[in-house]
């Protein structure tokens, strides 16, 4: 919100018990309201909400019962300007930012510098006994990476012609260096050596991310649909290689094969714009889902922002205070390898012709871009806009989007469709088996680069992910899009000959970012009985 621009959070342990008592108080709110309220959808955001804080209370329990934690200045001060000097924030909004990093100094009254609090937090939980430390590991890669944080937070000021940001700036700077360096001196060397999680807190991460079955249940799903989706590859790969004369007709030979038509700079937008428009007229020709009248935005993203996120992703807009924002479909660069470097380092998974079809479905649409833009210029509540939004629900729907295109696009791009769904299933028996310590790091790297044909790159990333930045995240694609599917077949057989696909999907993007079990609420009592009546 606009005029909060020149505000910051201030983290201290009282402030985050204050936020706990009056989140509390609303809890008691919503839940009386719940005995009075007689609109479905209106039950359905006082539920989202009562379900949010009650896992959020729950997580603060467990980190003030449990955790030393790790808390990176660098990423918290960047996350805080970010906002404020994207591309669509209006011009005289930025400025503010200098504003926030003097407040992130103390060098405002009233003000002390973000990164003594964070001090004074991590010691206050270090006095404490039995405490579980972070995982070294994981401080090792975020420290490393933090001065090229600091960097780009200097890059923005320039390249938005900011006013008086220099001096402030080089305070926070050096305050960040010697918080970084009081990290490695007295958290580092109690940091556990071992990744994975207590279960207690893995459990809890399953939760924050929508997945509402065991570790050991999904795995076992997605090893099922592993096998299942290598045997749907396998005459798709033969299909290929006899049109294309190639050696091999193995699906990992075809892939490889494929990756080989590497675009590269200004060549990739262009490809991608135009599998954009075939896969609108695939939409319409269909009818699969409702389209805009504007075009998607797709833009190339900038050398440090291939370097941080180094993956196309979607940049969603504002869903507060949005004045014609929207969702940005980001694509990496690839530059070609220079002379001497090894290819094996580059990452060569989203810059070839055949994997646009199924990464612009999933990213631009019928996915997050359509996902996202209908939910600020259709109007959801804030309760789903802000508080159901998880990865279950969010990633299912882009997952079931790629699904939604394949059966209508080339050969080429269904291979490499059904290979980034063998990643999804991977994802959810590497990461929980993972955690559970029944393979190891390097297995996991093995199964990526032989069986999905991930990159070097790539693999390593991913492994990073299940073991370091996010365990238990991945696995919300394959989850979400398996619920997504079992809710398309019940109303298929509960609805028959008066199933409508358009209108299916149309009412499922109508809800915002339900929770599986909400969304499926919501078809069961409001979308089949209006449906069977036309």
């Amino acid at each position: 919100l606009s005029e909060y621009d020149e505000q910051i959070s201030v983290p201290t342990l009282a402030n985050q018990l204050a936020e706990r008592n009056e989140e509390e108080k609303l809890v008691t709110v919503y839940i009386n309201a719940l005995q009075k309220e007689k609109e479905a959808p209106v039950l359905q955001d006082l539920q989202i909400l009562i379900d949010h804080l009650k896992l959020g209370f729950r997580q603060m329990d467990y980190a003030l019962q449990h955790k030393v934690p790790f808390l990176n200045a660098a990423s918290q001060i960047y996350d805080g300007l970010e906002i404020l000097m994207d591309e669509q924030t209006a011009t005289n909004r930025r400025q503010a930012a200098v504003v926030r990093i003097r407040k992130y100094a103390g060098l405002e009254p009233g003000y002390q510098p973000l990164t003594e609090i964070f001090e004074e937090r991590v010691s206050h939980q270090m006095k404490t006994a039995d405490m579980i430390y972070p995982s070294r590991q994981h401080m090792e890669v975020d420290l490393s990476r933090n001065a090229s944080i600091i960097e780009g937070i200097a890059l923005l000021c320039k390249k938005y012609n900011l006013k008086g940001w220099e001096e402030p700036f080089e305070k926070l700077k050096k305050q960040v260096e010697d918080y970084d360096q009081w990290t490695r001196d007295q958290v580092l060397p109690k940091a556990r050596v071992d990744f994975r999680l207590p279960p207690e807190e893995y459990a809890l991460r399953f939760e924050q991310y929508g997945i509402d079955i065991s570790p050991a249940e999904i795995a076992k799903m997605a090893h099922a649909a592993f096998t299942e989706i290598q045997n749907e590859m396998k005459p798709l790969a033969k299909e290929i290689a006899s049109q294309r004369h190639l050696p091999s007709d193995d699906y990992r030979s075809v892939m490889r094969e494929l990756k080989k038509e590497q675009l590269h700079g200004d060549s990739i937008i262009p490809v991608y714009k135009r599998h954009l428009e075939d896969i609108e007229n695939i939409i319409r020709k269909h009818h699969l889902v409702s389209l805009p009248d504007r075009p998607a935005i797709i833009r190339l993203a900038t050398a440090a922002e291939t370097a941080q996120q180094p993956a196309p992703h979607m940049v969603p807009p504002p869903f507060l205070n949005n004045t014609g924002q929207r969702g940005v479909f980001v694509l990496p660069m690839n530059m070609p390898p220079k002379a001497g470097e090894k290819t094996e380092s580059k990452y060569d998974d989203f810059t070839f012709e055949a994997a646009c079809w199924t990464l612009i479905a999933h990213e631009a649409r019928p996915g997050h871009e359509l996902q996202f833009d209908k939910m600020v210029e259709e109007g959801v509540s804030k309760a789903r806009a802000l508080y159901a939004f998880n990865s279950t629900n969010v990633e299912g729907w882009g997952l079931y989007a790629e699904y939604m295109i394949r059966p209508y696009i080339p050969p080429e791009g269904r291979l490499v469709s059904l290979d980034y769904l063998l990643l999804r299933a991977a994802r959810a028996f590497l990461d929980p088996e993972l955690q559970a310590g029944t393979i190891t790091s390097a297995q996991a790297f093995k199964v990526l680069t032989d069986d999905v044909v991930q990159s070097h790159a790539f693999a390593q990333e991913e492994v990073e992910r299940f073991t370091l930045k996010a365990p238990g995240q991945a696995n919300s694609y394959f989850y979400g899009f398996t619920k997504m599917i079992a809710l398309r077949k019940d109303t298929e057989k509960a609805l028959g000959s008066r199933f409508n696909v358009l209108h299916f999907h149309d009412f499922i993007l109508s809800q915002g970012l339900l929770p599986p079990a909400l969304i499926r609420q919501a078809v069961e009592k409001e979308f089949i009985p209006k449906e069977s009546k036309n």
